[in-house]
């Protein structure tokens, strides 16, 4: 018989409405979790919704700007409210690159403010919201969806990369004061993967090198292609599970082998 991982746990995940959010919010529900998916697109969350249904799970939908602070209050009061605890935060919101790839010398200074209020600071509000409810109960999981330009620098892209590699420091740090309270804090580090995001990057850089999106996908990764959001979640579903006690402060890649470090 199955015992799927994440019985009973409670977890929000944020960007729950399309992507690689969604299906780690479809996935975690598979597993026995009630999911709360933010994001900022209604008629994505109802879809999720409807579709959440129909696997006979639980879900609860806010619509809500990450780029406010007082955005994760409110969602955790929610929470709170309609499930009584929190049990696993995934940070994965954020905008890539692609709305405005520039060298650093020509880059929006608007568009710089705004990707490191989305990227790095709305984890940073989401995990001041919640760690005070993990420490309450003795137990958690954070799950930042980082990427690789966490580790490696990104071409017309130094917002992206900095808010990234910051999350990598804020996924450490905090995994450091509290490893001892039985709440882990770990990254994702994706390649790139088949999303609405990444199709405007691969659009940019297929331009910038001069050949098509097919040759430029065929070549991006070892295995010849771009990820699935799907693909994803098993690794998601391991650091929200209670396996994953030993594991924290790590950053793994997911990324078809583009680094192996």
């Amino acid at each position: 018989m199955y015992i799927r991982k994440l019985e009973k746990r409670v977890a929000i995940v944020t960007g729950g409405g399309r992507g690689i959010g969604r299906a780690i919010a479809l996935g975690y529900v598979k597993e026995g979790a009630s999911v709360v998916a933010v994001a900022r697109t209604e008629s994505e969350l109802a879809s999720l919704d409807d579709e959440i249904g129909e696997l006979g799970g639980k879900c609860l939908t806010i619509l809500g700007d990450l780029t406010n602070p007082c955005t994760s209050v409110q969602v955790v009061h929610r929470v709170m409210d309609t499930f009584g605890t929190i049990d696993i935060l995934v940070n994965n919101a954020g905008v890539g690159s692609s709305p405005s790839p520039r060298p650093l010398i020509d880059f929006d200074d608007d568009f710089w403010n705004y990707t490191l209020a989305l990227n790095l600071s709305a984890p940073y509000y989401f995990c001041k919201a919640v760690v005070p409810i993990l420490l309450k109960k003795g137990w958690g999981r954070i799950v930042n969806i980082a990427s690789l330009a966490s580790k490696i620098g990104l071409t017309n892209g130094v917002a992206y990369a900095a808010s990234k590699h910051g999350l990598l420091g804020l996924t450490r740090s905090l995994a450091l004061e509290l490893a001892k309270d039985k709440i882990t804090v770990n990254a994702i580090c994706p390649g790139p993967v088949r999303t609405m995001m990444n199709e405007a990057r691969m659009q940019h850089d297929a331009q910038r090198l001069g050949v098509t999106v097919q040759e430029l996908e065929s070549r991006i990764t070892p295995i010849g292609r771009r990820l699935q959001p799907e693909e994803l979640v098993p690794m998601a579903v391991l650091l929200a599970s209670d396996e994953a006690a030993p594991i924290t402060g790590q950053a793994f890649n997911v990324c078809g082998g583009m680094v192996m470090y």
